[in-house]
This record gives structure tokens, C-alpha cells and sequence, in this order.
């Protein structure tokens, strides 16, 4: 094992975006001006110094500017530096003996002790356990227990390009000691504690006790990761963190609650304790913590589905750890349209309120479920990606952020940019009938319509034409025009029943053919067929499977889904909130709403065959809207073809986050 002498001061950057000089920017300038668009590698191929052409230093860093405008990758990877150290951080789990937080490094070995580099950061509880990408890949250590191959490819890519890569095991997985406790206070401060450490605020040591210090980092730090890995990103930057220049959470959560529940509905019992169990899983260490468990099990309130203590720790925000106003890095926002795993609101709230706070951002949407854009859109992200780490942790004034701030795929393979989501602030309202249409403005409509729970109902079971008594559905007449729907619809209504608790399920549907994404299975296929990214070694070839859409003929497609918990019998007046989504419905199709109680989505609050009933006068359907509201216009009864359970979204939600 290397051991690096301790440097005894550190380098803080402050936050910079350094421009080209005229003397570096001939070398770049037409490249930039064309937006620096990247050629894919062929299969096998592996980009390295050979393929950089003429090279520009970056004043400051060991980076190279190629003639792209980018960073050329001109650094040795399969020399690169390997180190696996243990950051010192506070006692989690009430031991009474502090935390060491396992974080493993690959970087440069050319500029070691010559030039200083930035980091892009992985932190993750799925390192042992099960494995990170669409090949769940894990990593790999040496006899002596250093890192010998990375997960995924940032290593492959962005080392050779003057970058550190540094995967953090989490708090109570893989190496690190201490518990998991699913998005609260010891997830979220032993990832910071490894950005304190490269920023030196915290200390940490090799593996036989040696002090470690990052004297080869500027001490500027960007975090990224799908799902639980970028939940991580945005915990660490709620808090503020020093050091913390950007994050990248792709597919992530930015509140628990919103995750585990939705308006006082549990998705799952006991899923907090499960969940930080599981990931556990393929630890060497003994560690017991049932403890931290069985207070997880109380304060998380199962019973009741209230948005607790426990929730507002758990929720980035506007919860007691951390919040949207303390954070300081830029954000680039990544969520796929069909997520039913991690919900769409996860991202779109997290965008509206780092907006609220003036932070610098950027919003990466696709028409497809739980899927690493990596995987689904390669060439795209990667350019994308590797432009937003020039720019955020270099400094390189390479124009992506006066770009258009959201690209949105409203239709399968159709990408549309705004510099603003949602594009929209207009809000068609529309008001259901006793004759089973939904119309704009159509006011004075009175009585009720009702329905009968079905304990063991199916979304996809209601999707159909024709009476069910055990949902209402309501549809506009075919539209004249394509609209396009931005943002989170909503549905106000009055409720009755008299069973003890309640509950309300609502979905927006698009009934008419087209291809589609499917809803099922992420709508993505994995080949059989490679690309690959970055250099290789002998140990890490940086090639991965290509995934496609699965495109679909269809007769229609779930658009978003509310529910709601009703806490006790009689009447409630209340407003559910739908998925929020981008998408584009054609002409010719129509709208519909369907009202019921229990569907597959959520956990059986209500296990009888209760009555139910609403009153239309007081209810309407809130769609964000862009396009004429004449297309509204009122038609002809719903008549879809033959509809079957695949055209509905998963209602296995609560699944593990990777």
C-alpha cells in the first residue's frame, strides 16, 4: 500500500468559472461555438490520449482542453493511482465509538504531487450488497484490501481526463461501520464526512492506522448517482457542505415521505427497517442494529401514514437535517417521465425549490421508468455530463449553462428544451358530469356519482369502458389538437363514506393507439451488444450493454396516479396531487379520469367493500396545459380497444431503490 505523507495546509476552492483566455482559446473557440458534440466509440473502442488531438493545459489543474472545448483524456488509467482510506466521523448508531467511513480512489498518477484535481463522488449503500448499473457491478479489492476495479464507468471516462473518481460506502454498508437508517442523519453525514475529508475538514487514515490526507484534490467536489446514491447527493448538499460544488442525482429521492407515502397513504409497513436491513446485506462486519431498527419501526408511523419527525429529517427541502435554502452547489436533475419507483415529484419538487433559492440548475427528462440515462440515451448523457463537470468542477466556460435549462422527451424518441419547467402556467380546469363526460368550464353540474370499494382492486382492471361499480370514470370528448401536459395535475373533490378510514386512488389516463414506451419493466430492454466509455485496464474493459425503448402499440397510457389516506368517516373536502409529468397527447385521443378507492399501488387502508360517492358540483380535474383549450371540445363516449394489465404502471412500488 502507498502511504502519503500529511500535509499540514489545504487548498479550499471557492467557487469559480474560469473563462478562456485568448491564448487557450484559439485552440477551442469553433468547437465551443459548435457545442462540442461527441462522437460515440465504436464497440471495443476505448478513447485515450491518441484520439485527443492538440491539447491545451488548463491553468491550475493537471486537465487538458482538447479541440472539442473539453477535457482530453491524456492521463494513464491503467496506471492510475488506487487507494482505499476510512474518514473519521461521528458515533451514528450509539455505540459510543465514532464511525469509519470506507472511501476508495482512482486518480491521476501523472500529477500526483504536480498538479491537484477535482473529485466526482459516488456515494452508495449498494457497493457489497448488490452492485451498481445496469451489470451490477461491484467493486473489487486487492490482498490488501485496496480497491482493485471500480463500478460504472465515471472512473473509466473521467480519470484519463484529470478528474478523481471516489466511491463512499455509506454508514452501515460494505466497509463502513455505524447502521443505515434510510435517508436520515447517518446516511446523509457519512457521505458528507468523505467530502469534510477531501475538503480538509475531517481526518482519516489507511488501513494500518497511517494518516491519509487529500493534498491531490483542489478540494472541489461533485456527487452523483441514481437512486439511493443520488438521494445521498441531495441530502449532502441540503446540508450546505463545504466543498460540495455540484450534484447529479439521477432518479433520486429529495424526501422520503414522498417516497414511502403519499398524502397520509403508506406504499409498504415496515419498508424503512427492511429497506436498511437489506442493504446491510454482504457485511463482514457483526454489527447490531436492532436498536436504531425498532426506532425506525415506532417513529416512522405505519399506522397512521403522518408526516412525522422522522419524516421531516428525512426530507432535503424543508426537513431538520437540511434544506433547499442551505444549498450552495449547482444541480443537474435527472428522472425518468414513468418512474413508479422513485415518483416523479421526487425530482420536480427538488427543482422548484432549488429554483425558489436562486441555485444554478439544469433537468435531464426521459419517457422511461427507474433507468440510468447512461444506459438509455449513452452518447447524449455522456456529452452531456462531461461538459457540466468541466464547467461546475473545472471552471471551463464552455456554454452549457446558458443553454436551454430542461430537455424533456414528451414522446418516444421526441425531445423538446424550455428554459423553464414547467412550461406552462396555465391550468385547464375541468368538471365531471352524472353522464360519465369531462368537460372545460362546465359549470352547474350537480348530484353525485358512487362507487363500491373493491378490497382487492387493480388500476389495471379499471381501465376499460363500460359501468364498474367499483370505480367512476370520466372522459373529454377526442381532442383537436396535440396538447401537451407539464407539470403535476391535480383532482379537487368532496368525498363521503362511511368507512373508518378511507381511501381515495385517481388516475389521468390517455386512451387512444400510438406507440409508446411500455410501462412495464422500466420500458427498457437490455442487448446483447457492447459500447464502451473511458479507458481500460486489465481489470476493467469499460464496456457495457446497450439498452433500448421498448416501444409498444397501445390503446392508452396511465399518465399519473394520486392517492389519499381518508382519516375517519363522513365528508372530506380535500385536493390530490397526481405524478407529475411532460408528455404529449395527439389529436384524436381523449382524457380520462377514473376515481376509486383501493388500487394495487398502495397499502389496504380500507379492506371492505365500502360506499363511496362524490360530489360533482364540488369537484374538478387541474391539468397544466400547452396548447389551444379548444381541444377540449365535447364528444363522444370513450370506446377503447381491448385494454390489458401491461398498459397500467407497476403496483410493485416499494422494491429496493437500485
Amino acid at each position: 500500500m502507498q502511504l502519503l505523507a500529511a500535509r499540514t495546509t489545504r487548498h479550499t476552492r471557492p467557487r469559480r468559472r474560469l473563462r478562456l483566455t485568448a491564448a487557450t482559446g484559439a485552440a477551442v473557440t469553433a468547437a465551443v461555438l459548435l457545442g462540442g458534440l461527441l462522437g460515440a466509440p465504436a464497440a471495443g473502442a476505448a478513447p485515450d490520449a491518441s484520439a485527443a488531438g492538440e491539447v491545451v493545459p488548463l491553468a491550475g489543474t493537471g486537465a487538458r482542453l482538447g479541440a472539442d472545448g473539453k477535457t482530453a483524456a491524456v492521463h494513464d488509467y491503467e496506471a492510475a493511482i488506487k487507494e482505499s482510506v476510512w474518514v473519521d466521523a461521528p458515533d451514528f448508531d450509539g455505540d459510543g465509538r465514532g464511525e469509519r467511513i470506507a472511501v476508495d480512489i482512482i486518480r491521476p498518477a501523472e500529477l500526483d504531487g504536480v498538479e491537484r484535481v477535482p473529485v466526482i463522488m459516488d456515494a452508495s449503500p449498494y457497493y457489497a450488497c448488490c452492485g451498481r448499473g445496469n451489470e451490477s457491478e461491484k467493486k473489487t479489492y486487492d490482498e490488501n484490501g485496496v480497491i482493485k476495479s471500480f463500478p460504472l464507468w465515471y472512473d473509466n471516462w473521467f480519470v484519463p481526463r484529470g478528474y478523481a473518481v471516489v466511491q463512499v460506502d455509506m454508514a452501515g454498508t460494505g466497509r463502513s461501520t455505524g447502521c443505515a437508517d434510510q435517508g436520515g442523519r447517518s446516511d446523509i453525514l457519512s457521505a458528507k464526512a468523505a467530502v469534510d475529508w477531501l475538503n480538509g475538514n475531517a481526518t482519516a487514515s489507511f488501513a494500518d492506522g497511517a494518516p491519509a490526507d487529500a493534498y491531490w484534490t483542489t478540494g472541489a467536489t461533485g456527487m452523483i448517482g441514481k437512486s439511493y446514491d443520488g438521494t445521498l447527493a441531495n441530502g449532502v448538499a441540503a446540508l450546505g457542505t463545504e466543498g460540495l460544488e455540484t450534484i447529479v442525482p439521477i432518479g433520486a429521492i429529495s424526501s422520503w415521505y414522498d417516497y414511502d407515502r403519499w398524502q397520509g397513504l403508506p406504499f409498504s409497513y415496515g419498508y424503512p427497517n427492511y429497506l436498511s436491513t437489506y442493504v446491510a446485506g454482504g457485511r463482514h462486519l457483526s454489527v447490531d442494529c436492532s436498536a436504531q431498527l425498532e426506532r425506525m419501526r415506532v417513529d416512522a408511523a405505519d399506522e397512521t401514514g403522518e408526516h412525522t419527525a422522522f419524516w421531516d429529517e428525512r426530507d432535503y427541502r424543508d426537513g431538520t437535517l437540511g434544506d433547499a435554502s442551505r444549498v450552495t452547489a449547482s444541480a443537474l436533475i435527472m428522472h425518468g417521465l414513468q418512474d413508479t419507483n422513485v415518483d416523479t415529484q421526487n425530482a420536480t419538487r427538488w427543482w422548484e425549490a432549488l429554483g425558489e433559492h436562486g441555485v444554478e440548475r439544469k433537468m435531464f427528462l426521459t419517457r422511461l421508468g427507474h433507468v440510468d440515462p447512461f444506459d438509455s440515451d449513452r452518447e447524449e448523457w455522456v456529452d452531456t455530463l462531461h461538459r457540466w463537470f468541466d464547467h461546475e468542477l473545472l471552471g471551463v466556460d464552455n456554454g452549457i449553462t446558458e443553454e436551454p435549462a430542461v430537455r424533456a422527451e414528451i414522446a418516444p424518441g421526441e425531445v423538446v428544451h424550455s428554459d423553464t419547467w414547467p412550461v406552462t402556467d396555465r391550468v385547464a380546469t375541468l368538471r365531471p358530469g352524472a353522464d360519465g363526460t369531462l368537460a372545460l368550464g362546465a359549470r352547474g353540474r350537480k348530484g353525485e356519482a358512487a362507487w363500491t370499494n373493491n378490497p382487492n382492486g387493480r388500476l389495471a382492471q379499471m381501465l376499460g369502458s363500460g359501468a364498474m361499480d367499483s370505480r367512476l370514470l370520466f372522459t373529454t370528448g377526442r381532442l383537436t389538437d396535440d396538447l401537451r401536459l407539464s407539470g403535476a395535475a391535480s383532482l379537487t373533490t368532496t368525498v363521503t363514506t362511511g368507512a373508518p378510514t378511507g381511501q381515495l386512488s385517481v388516475a389521468l389516463v390517455d386512451y387512444g393507439p400510438a406507440p409508446r414506451v411500455s410501462a412495464s419493466g422500466d420500458g427498457a430492454r437490455t442487448l446483447a451488444t457492447e459500447t464502451c466509455w473511458g479507458a481500460a485496464s486489465a481489470v476493467d474493459d469499460a464496456c457495457y450493454r446497450e439498452v433500448e425503448r421498448r416501444i409498444e402499440q397501445s390503446d392508452l397510457q396511465v399518465l399519473g396516479r394520486g392517492w389519499a389516506r381518508l382519516a375517519g368517516g363522513g365528508k372530506h373536502s380535500l385536493t390530490v396531487e397526481l405524478q407529475a409529468n411532460d408528455v404529449l397527447v395527439p389529436a384524436g385521443h381523449q382524457l380520462g379520469l377514473i376515481v376509486t378507492g383501493y388500487d394495487g399501488g398502495t397499502v389496504r387502508v380500507d379492506g371492505a367493500a365500502s360506499a363511496y360517492r362524490i360530489d360533482l358540483a364540488a369537484t374538478r380535474l387541474n391539468l397544466p396545459v400547452a396548447g389551444p383549450m379548444r381541444s377540449f371540445a365535447p364528444g363522444a363516449s370513450l370506446v377503447p380497444g381491448t385494454v390489458s394489465a401491461t398498459d397500467a404502471p407497476s403496483d410493485a412500488r416499494r422494491i429496493p431503490l437500485g
